[in-house]
């Protein structure tokens, strides 16, 4: 799908465009264009992929719809993962969030159908699914605004992959943690009840290549994603880098937190559908003609919901998601 064409990653200097720029390397492509606004975190990258030759690094940013238009020239694919994506920040700053996650997002939109690009894949979050945070309200407008360009475009397909926490990306609670314990004999956690989905980021970057390649336009797909909490995550941690016991601090749940998270709505069910044994796939409320005869032989959903407090893993199960990403010794 990816070999001899042209592919832009806007964000592209974070981990997953690390990660995804190593995997489509390996597809042969003509160039892949990392877009981004960091000045220095493009000279590292550079230098870390020893100048390859179909690296082309452009300095913009997604709220300038002329930088964007002129990344675009000539893109067989775009890989959207440019955000504010640190709750927090979102919360104290939304004027600046709505401008890269929103408005940033419909220029990326508006460039790739004026720009005739073949496929535009969005990279969501599962804080989009019944949102109570800024960030995760963005997300949802973007998940919509995807979906909507989909069915107004005629030549431009637009997907976009759901995922949850990705172990190793950048603000990854697992170095938080493991220096906490290291450095300070203590964590802390803002509840104790708290749940989360995660995945190593090899894996997440797996499942959004073949998302990228099986998705026909218009749907949204979710990455099927172990779950545990975070108290026994904090405890497998511990029982690998603590040399004496280790406290788990409560701080207090923070603005547009929740204690679990939820990958597939209630509202959503009825439309999603068991793809390939490591996807949901969401269909709009108004499928395409070809949307239905892709996915209406599939098993639906069987459940209300897909939130993270369901089919917890186990601390053994935990060491060895963590040990498969590298992250214990």
């Amino acid at each position: 799908m990816f070999k001899g064409t042209t592919i832009l990653i806007t964000g592209g200097t974070g981990s997953w465009g690390y990660t995804l720029t190593r995997a489509l390397l390996q597809a042969k492509p003509r160039e892949i264009r990392i877009f981004s606004r960091g000045e220095f975190a493009q000279v590292q990258m550079q230098r870390a992929f020893a100048d390859h030759p179909a690296l082309k690094f452009i300095i913009g940013d997604i709220r300038d719809l002329q930088a964007v238009r002129a990344a675009c020239t000539g893109v067989d694919y775009v890989f959207h993962l440019a955000a504010l994506k640190h709750v927090p920040i979102c919360e104290q700053q939304p004027d600046e969030t709505l401008k890269t996650n929103v408005l940033g997002t419909q220029n990326i939109i508006t460039a790739s159908i004026e720009e005739n690009v073949k496929k535009v894949i969005d990279v969501s979050t599962d804080k989009a699914v019944e949102p109570v945070n800024f960030y995760g309200m963005t997300k949802a407008l973007g998940e919509k605004l995807m979906i909507h360009a989909d069915q107004m475009s005629r030549n431009t397909r637009f997907v976009c992959v759901r995922g949850g926490n990705v172990l190793g990306s950048n603000g990854s609670v697992v170095p938080l943690f493991t220096s906490q314990i290291v450095d300070r004999g203590f964590v802390t956690l803002t509840s104790k009840a708290m749940t989360r989905f995660f995945l190593t980021l090899q894996e997440a970057i797996d499942l959004l290549l073949h998302a990228a390649t099986i998705a026909v336009g218009g749907e949204i797909l979710v990455m099927k994603m172990s779950a545990c909490r975070i108290t026994d995550l904090a405890d497998v941690l511990s029982q690998h880098f603590a040399t004496s016991p280790v406290e788990i601090v409560e701080i207090g749940i923070r603005p547009g937190e929740k204690i679990h998270e939820v990958l597939v709505s209630r509202h959503e069910a009825s439309q999603t559908f068991k793809v390939d044994g490591r996807y949901y796939v969401i269909l709009p409320q108004r499928p395409s003609a070809k949307l239905l005869s892709t996915y209406s032989n599939y098993p639906r959903f069987e459940h209300e919901v897909y939130e993270s407090n369901q089919n917890l893993i186990s601390q053994h199960d935990i060491r060895q998601m963590l040990d498969k990403g590298g992250f214990l010794p």
